[in-house]
């Protein structure tokens, strides 16, 4: 691989309480070319962004995580970082109803992978980073 092209990988930051998820999310991400970096909860995703000196372009967090939920550990790190791009992703029925009051993009899990990678690349390249509500995606629906 180019160093040209190393040099422009996104930087996403995965969190997730449950381990097989965070690893299968993590492996699909790191096959798209993406850099990634991964916590099991909030608490450690904001020591991990302290640590990070470069730019972190998007957290993709689990909604319900024990220590801190999703939409407060992206709220906390809007603050830190403004420009990070948050998309929030929930197995649980009604997931996307905590998501939507925050404006922020939603997936349903399970998660096909060609869709994450797909969700992601348009939030990324999406000029409003505070993403409009309603942005919601459930990849096990959508047929594109």
């Amino acid at each position: 691989m180019s160093g040209a092209l190393t040099s422009k990988l996104e930087t996403i930051l995965v969190v997730d309480d449950d381990n097989a998820v965070l690893t299968t999310v993590v492996g699909i991400l790191e096959r798209a070319q993406f850099q990634v970096l991964s916590a099991a909860n909030g608490v450690d995703a904001i020591r991990l962004a302290k640590e990070t000196k470069g730019k972190i372009d998007m957290l993709l967090s689990d909604v319900d995580m024990p220590l801190l939920s999703g939409p407060d550990l992206g709220e906390t790190l809007k603050t830190a970082r403004p420009d990070i791009h948050v998309m929030l992703m929930s197995g649980g029925p009604h997931g996307n109803l905590l998501v939507l009051n925050y404006g922020w993009a939603f997936i349903q899990k399970p998660m096909v992978p060609a869709k994450l990678v797909q969700m992601i690349t348009d939030v990324l390249h999406s000029p409003n980073r505070s993403q409009l509500g309603g942005q919601e995606f459930d990849s096990r629906l959508d047929t594109r």
